[in-house]
């Protein structure tokens, strides 16, 4: 059974950083896609960041792309997205998201960016 789990949210000041980190179990992590969305208060769930299995390629959304870092380390199954110079607009809960399989979200970790 897939398993992930997000962690390293918290409230942050507007340019401010923080580094969230998913652990993930229940699947062969290093031939899987790996990607990052996030969910304002009542907006949509979308897309942040992904990166490929060996870590060779990366995408982000416009709105976090020069700010935001998605990274990998395959030796303990773990995906992380470095965010810097965040902005209220930021705030919102994240989750990873892995390619094996659909549907299979962890808790989140909640983002509040605010003065």
């Amino acid at each position: 059974q897939v398993h992930l789990v997000e962690s390293g949210g918290g409230l942050v000041q507007p340019g401010g950083s923080l580094r969230l980190s998913c652990a993930a179990s229940g699947f062969t992590f290093s031939s899987f896609t790996m990607s990052w969305y996030r969910q304002a208060p009542g907006k949509e769930r979308e897309l942040v960041a992904a990166i490929t299995s060996t870590g060779g390629t990366t995408t982000y959304a416009s709105s976090v792309k020069s700010r935001f870092t998605i990274s990998r380390d395959n030796a303990n199954n773990t995906v992380y997205l470095q965010m810097n110079n965040l902005k209220p607009e930021d705030t919102a809960v994240y989750y990873c998201r892995t390619g094996a399989v659909r549907g299979a979200w962890g808790q989140g970790t909640q983002v509040l960016v605010s003065s």
